[in-house]
């Protein structure tokens, strides 16, 4: 084991220029090199969360973070997590557990954010007790003036850990000279000490080229540019932002399964199909629109933050009525947690927590019910999907209890010997656990009814240790790692 290593700390000009995914190759890097690295972000907006092994809520691109260390994900890793319930208000999530709704306005004006900052400062200190080095994230832009005094996230938490900085520009998005030096000249001298280098993400055709882009870059902010990373699509690492889904291609592929997920205002944990969208049967699609449903094999309702609000979407676009008919036509449809509250006959909300609607009747393809409760259920989960005894992995995150209208179907069985989720026929079912696609007993058995195409079993958890590894590569390729070293020395 190495001596320690003082934290690094990876911030940007705009929110999607790459933090996540360069954070999490740097957490491969150290894993690699021998240190015990753990990513951290003080404050997470997203609705892609992820239940930790004790239970808890946290950011999944942290998980993901964690995963790409080799480490067991923890809160601490996300101390604060803001999951949007609507336009204007958010749940917040502290240290795992939920702590309220408030609005943006609530959230930023009223909360105590000296005390929120305490929080996210002890929830790294605790961290960094345990790793070296803590690999840390920013969140969006350092240079947003009218944020910056109640920032809890970017440059005052780099000043609390003692962090070498680093500021991401995506040179593919254009201007990227205004944004890195803009974002620079705007910080004070304090934060400006944190700053130990700059690099470029996403850099098309030859890096050479950029050789006196680079030295401009360094003689406007007195920084060392320390990499020019490469654009990439042969890496796949999880985003964390549902952004591209809607660019995913629409049109139905012949010979392949077609499978629409239907692209909810308020989707959360879309990660759940990356693993049957890499299945070279299917072909997967996001789609808010009824006509794309009459292409589609396989249909699938994701989760949702806000399930009442969502359906009432489906209701009023049509697409709710276009569900139930395909469901008639012979179609598959399943519902994965929120949607498979939808599924059932009706939805009670009787605390308001998701809206002021009492009630609301579900799309009536299962014979459930649920009620919308004020506490949480966050759980990772062992289970066996219907005959079969093959062990599988999966994770509840959900507010409500659902339940039987009759005898139930059972989907899943757990070890304990509860069970959950229900299983109408080969044409519909529906489950609480986020996860439930990544089970390759569970993708055969829901394309079983369209092709009798054999695979090869499909190794999801190596795949995705082989691309921590190309990510780590390519840095290691691209970026000045003596130097970033040379400033983590203590």
């Amino acid at each position: 084991m190495h001596s320690s290593l003082r934290p690094i700390m990876f911030v940007g000009t705009a929110s999607d220029v790459g933090k996540s995914i360069i954070t999490a190759g740097f957490c491969r890097i150290f894993k690699q090199d021998g240190y015990a690295p753990a990513p951290f972000k003080a404050q997470n907006m997203s609705l892609n969360s992820y239940a930790t092994p004790e239970g808890h809520e946290m950011g999944r691109a942290q998980a993901v973070q964690a995963e790409a260390a080799g480490i067991p994900c923890h809160t601490d890793m996300n101390p604060v997590l803001l999951k949007p319930t609507t336009d204007q208000r958010s749940q917040v999530i502290l240290n795992g557990k939920p702590v309220g709704s408030q609005s943006a306005y609530e959230y930023f004006r009223t909360t105590d954010r000296t005390e929120l900052f305490a929080s996210v400062a002890q929830a790294f200190d605790r961290l960094s007790r345990r790793y070296s080095p803590i690999v840390m994230e920013g969140a969006g832009s350092i240079s947003e003036l009218n944020l910056k005094h109640r920032d809890i996230t970017n440059l005052r938490m780099a000043q609390h850990a003692g962090a070498a900085t680093y500021l991401i520009g995506d040179i593919d998005r254009g201007g990227l000279f205004g944004s890195v030096y803009g974002t620079i000249a705007l910080l004070t001298p304090e934060e400006r000490a944190c700053m130990k280098g700059i690099i470029v993400n996403k850099f098309r055709g030859d890096a050479r080229l950029f050789e006196d882009g680079k030295q401009m870059l360094e003689e406007l902010t007195g920084l060392p540019v320390v990499g020019i990373l490469p654009y990439f699509r042969d890496i796949f690492i999880e985003a964390e932002d549902s952004v591209s889904l809607e660019l995913k291609q629409r049109n139905p592929t012949k010979n392949k399964v077609n499978v629409a997920v239907i692209l909810l205002p308020r989707l959360s944990n879309f990660t759940d199909f990356d693993r049957l969208e890499k299945d070279s049967r299917v072909h997967l699609f996001y789609t808010h629109r009824p006509a794309d449903l009459e292409q589609s094999d396989l249909i699938i309702l994701p989760g949702s933050k806000n399930t009442i609000e969502d359906l009432l979407f489906l209701k009023n676009n049509g697409m709710a009525e276009a569900i139930i008919k395909a469901h008639k036509s012979g179609k598959t449809v399943i519902g994965i947690c929120g949607g498979y509250q939808m599924l059932g006959e009706q939805i009670e909300d009787p605390l308001h927590i998701e809206s002021s609607v009492d009630s609301i009747p579900g799309l009536g393809l299962l014979p459930v019910r649920t009620v919308l409760q004020a506490t949480k259920t966050t759980l990772q989960r062992q289970f066996r999907f219907r005959a079969s005894e093959e062990r599988c992995l999966g994770y509840e995150i959900h507010m409500g209890e659902t339940y039987v209208n009759g005898e139930s179907q059972p989907l899943t069985q757990f070890d304990s010997g509860e069970s959950e989720g229900y299983y109408l026929d080969e044409t519909c079912w529906g489950s609480y656990l986020h996860g439930i696609l990544d089970n390759q007993v569970v993708v055969d058995s829901l394309l079983s009814r369209f092709t009798s195409a054999e695979v090869t079993p499909f190794d999801y958890a190596a795949y995705k240790e082989e691309q921590y590894d190309k990510l780590a590569a390519m840095i290691r390729a691209n970026v000045d790692l003596e130097l970033i070293y040379s400033h983590l020395k203590k």
